[in-house]
């Protein structure tokens, strides 16, 4: 087996890095039709007759805009009977139309006019309207007071049923990022030797997601070593890696606004005892995870697994240290975080399609942690891999 750890430097593995060698996947226009046709009828279902999504990530998913929110709502309006609208700043039209991937009307509303009264008047009449859980207050306040007679609820039910639930497309796409990233592991794996500082690596894993043609770089990058590893989300300062600590490495990008998100724990040099025994521990539970994923499945049976397998291992119990601090796992998509959560008391049961983490990290207070997070997607056979999980604390990728 060829060393993945510390044999090169930085510039060699960023001189090194290929963009992927196959195609790169999309999501069809098609996509977009049905799941409006699935949001009417999802609304319908609930007696709801009007569903307004604002920007971010849930107006991609609806309508392909990937805009984010901001001071000026761009918004969709699904209402029972009627085509769909987008309600966006005039001025705006042309950059919408390029990049909108449904059939839709729009309302269009000046600088100097209100936008939340515009929106009131395409709720006129409308009963029973359910609202993205993101939209802001100021928006969502002035039209519920503008908008007489209708009752306002959120939308989330409506939005986390589809958005959890991932088409062959969206999963091929989600693969491909998911590879792309575990590429950039191996170069800074390789380039992981004493001396190298933080935010080095930091930088490497931005121009590497870059040159492999991640959407905008890395979305982000978490690199802790030694003691800072003992905390879920770092510590501040630029850390600089010393002979037989831990790295641990969270990084991912985007494809087409799907999100990539895989961490790696490993040594650099050689392991101590308390370290190959809690690593191996880890690799366990995740494995715990894997093997309890079953469609009709409580989400929460996946962390009551994995921690009574824990305080079988002496960790714990519960969120007590040593021992699992959070969640098990999170979804993934269009947000790197979003439902279904795998956490306990969640009865949700776990549906074909659904694609989620399995990151059941253990953390030694203020001495190390280790956490090995990789991505699970749902078949009907069972439970699927994006990415190959680790093979040993001084072997973090799997050659096969």
């Amino acid at each position: 087996m060829g060393r993945q750890i510390g044999f090169s430097t930085l510039a060699e593995q960023l001189a090194s890095v290929q963009p992927l060698a196959q195609d790169r996947p999309g999501i069809p226009d098609g996509d977009y039709a049905v799941r409006l046709g699935k949001a009417v009828e999802l609304c319908a279902a609930r007696d709801i007759d009007a569903l307004v999504i604002g920007a971010g990530s849930s107006l991609r998913y609806f309508s392909g805009v990937p805009w984010k929110a901001s001071e000026r709502p761009v918004l969709l309006v699904l209402r029972a009977g009627a085509e769909p609208v987008m309600l966006c700043p005039a001025f705006e039209r042309g950059s919408l139309l390029d990049c909108l991937r449904i059939p839709c009307a729009l309302a269009l509303w000046e600088e100097h006019e209100d936008p939340c009264a515009a929106l009131a008047d395409l709720l006129h009449g409308r009963k029973r309207v359910a609202l993205d859980p993101e939209l802001p207050f100021r928006i969502a306040g002035a039209v519920a007071a503008l908008v007489e007679g209708a009752a306002f609820e959120s939308a989330a039910p409506v939005i986390d049923a589809l958005r959890m639930v991932k088409s062959a497309a969206e999963i091929a796409v989600l693969r491909y990022a998911m590879t792309l990233t575990l590429q950039v592991h191996r170069h800074v794996a390789a380039a992981m030797r004493p001396g190298v500082r933080a935010s080095e690596v930091r930088r490497f894993i931005d121009q590497a997601h870059r040159r492999m043609g991640a959407d905008n770089g890395a979305s982000f990058a978490a690199v802790q070593f030694g003691q800072a590893t003992a905390f879920p989300h770092g510590i501040g300062g630029d850390q600089i890696l010393r002979d037989d600590e831990l790295v641990l490495v969270d990084c991912g990008c985007q494809i087409h606004g799907y999100h990539a998100d895989i961490t790696r724990t490993y040594v650099c040099g050689m392991p101590g005892s308390r370290q190959r025994e809690i690593w191996d521990i880890e690799r366990r539970a995740q494995q715990v995870v894997f093997d309890a994923v079953k469609p009709g499945v409580p989400c929460g049976a996946l962390d009551d697994a994995v921690r009574g397998f824990l305080a079988d291992s002496g960790l714990g119990p519960g969120y007590h240290l040593p021992g699992l601090p959070h969640r098990t796992g999170h979804g993934i998509g269009l947000d790197i975080h979003e439902a279904p959560y795998i956490m306990g008391g969640d009865r949700r049961p776990i549906e074909v399609g659904m694609c989620f983490s399995d990151e059941p990290m253990i953390v030694v207070p203020d001495i190390f942690g280790v956490r090995l997070e990789d991505h699970i997607h749902v078949s009907e056979a069972g439970p699927c891999w994006f990415s190959q999980p680790a093979v040993s604390i001084t072997q973090p990728f799997d050659e096969k």
